[in-house]
C-alpha cells in the first residue's frame, strides 16, 4: 500500500509539526524518531498513538526512506 504523494506532502507529525517520512507502512518523524501507524489507508496521527524507535530502528528507517 502506497499513500497518495499529494497527501503525503500535506501531512506533518501532530508533535512537532515537520514532515513525515513514508518508510516500510508508516510515516515516520526522524527529529524525534517517532513513528505513525497507518490503518487501512488512513495515517493515524495521534501523538499518544506513535511509537517511539531505538537508534538502530531509526537508522534502518532512515536509510530505507533514502533508498
Amino acid at each position: 500500500m502506497t499513500l497518495d504523494e499529494t497527501l503525503l506532502s500535506i501531512l506533518v507529525c501532530p508533535a512537532d509539526r515537520g514532515p513525515l517520512l513514508y518508510v516500510d507502512g508508516c510515516l515516520y518523524n526522524p527529529r524525534l524518531k517517532r513513528k505513525y501507524r497507518i490503518d487501512d489507508g488512513i495515517p493515524v496521527l495521534l501523538v499518544d498513538e506513535a511509537v517511539t524507535v531505538d537508534d538502530d530502528e531509526h537508522r534502518r528507517l532512515v536509510a530505507a526512506a533514502e533508498s
